[in-house]
């Protein structure tokens, strides 16, 4: 008995013919595929003087030279984020079974908080051929794919960070080794048997395992569909130090600007004490302008101080003593669209005097 070319080739012969059709994306405001983008939710105080509702947001992504008022709120299934996790819902909606999803939140939607996994939080979302990685700063979020999107009220008060990476799917193992170290708390998961044995270890992640060994830190290079290389840092709990300080800025090479919720009192002051320095962002100013200071924003990212090394990274962990003792990790690149966007946010950093 003659028999059919496999799923994957099948899924891979319709990607080719139908660029267009289904392709899992990170997406723009009009549904269109970009290969990233990047949000900032405004912080509420900071818009309610002219009305709005912790909701409104600046958004970028490769076709801008700037960043760009969102057109919707972030709550709108029309907001980028929106059009971007709607391929979620719409997949279990439509009972599809040629895609996978990994939905993870230190704080998720019905559970209670978990500090005992990575303090990390976002969505990875893939078929055969390409997929997304979501990474952002928001607790509670998103939905269950029963529930459909929607935005949680404990989203709204503080500025919220996410960047959005298109992924060909050969970066799927890769990025599955670096949650084995940031241990994050899946709470909505589904991985077809297409998909094993290959990503195996991706079950384990989801069921609360992890893989990580000593010395308790794993780098990875990623690059999305569109050519964008990234560098993706990756740390288990017992790795015991700033992940800024000791590892991320020595191993880039780059002093480092760090936004990160440090209220209270209990926060990790800016550190000289290596060749590269990590220094406490304490002002930050957004195009409108909107001025405030780090305790109204929840975001977590970081960026060289110049331009010469140019880093940007979108990162989970907080500069804080107990998050020393935290799986986490950062999402890193080089380009200078991200870099230049999230430097002039900088308005006051704090130096080490």
């Amino acid at each position: 008995m003659k028999t059919g070319p496999p799923c994957s080739l099948l899924l891979l012969i319709v990607a080719l013919l139908h660029p267009g059709l289904a392709a899992i994306s990170c997406r723009n405001e009009l549904g269109q595929q970009v290969d990233w983008f990047a949000v900032y939710k405004l912080p509420r105080h900071v818009e309610h003087r002219a009305g709005g509702l912790g909701l409104t947001y600046i958004y970028l992504d490769p076709s801008m030279k700037d960043w760009q008022k969102g057109k919707y709120l972030v709550n709108a299934t029309e907001s980028a984020v929106g059009r971007t996790l709607q391929q979620l819902y719409s997949t279990y909606t439509s009972k599809v079974n040629d895609s996978a999803y990994f939905i993870y939140n230190d704080a998720a939607p019905w559970m209670p908080y978990d500090p005992d996994h990575g303090h990390t939080k976002g969505v990875l979302m893939f078929d055969r051929v390409q997929g997304l990685w979501l990474m952002h700063s928001v607790p509670n979020f998103p939905p269950g794919v029963e529930q459909g999107y929607s935005w949680p009220n404990s989203g709204r008060r503080n500025g919220q960070s996410f960047l959005c990476v298109t992924i060909p799917y050969h970066q799927v193992t890769e990025i599955g080794d670096q949650l084995s170290y940031t241990n994050p708390q899946v709470y909505n998961w589904t991985l077809p048997h297409l998909f094993l044995p290959e990503l195996s270890h991706l079950q384990i992640v989801a069921k609360g395992g992890s893989l990580a060994r000593t010395p308790w830190i794993r780098r990875a290079k990623l690059m999305s569909t569109g050519g964008v290389l990234f560098q993706s840092f990756a740390k288990y709990k017992l790795f015991g130090d700033d992940i800024y300080a000791a590892w991320v800025a020595q191993s880039l090479g780059t002093d480092l600007l760090v936004q990160s919720w440090r209220r209270g009192k209990h926060v990790l002051p800016s550190n000289c004490s290596l060749p590269k320095h990590v220094y406490n962002v304490d002002m930050l100013e957004l195009p409108g302008p909107a001025l405030f200071d780090t305790r109204q924003d929840h975001s977590k990212w970081c960026v060289s101080p110049r331009p010469a090394r140019g880093w940007f990274c979108i990162a989970d962990l907080n500069r804080t003593p107990w998050q020393m003792w935290r799986s986490g990790g950062l999402l890193c690149t080089q380009s200078p669209s991200l870099y230049r966007a999230f430097r002039k946010l900088v308005s006051h950093y704090k130096n080490c005097s």
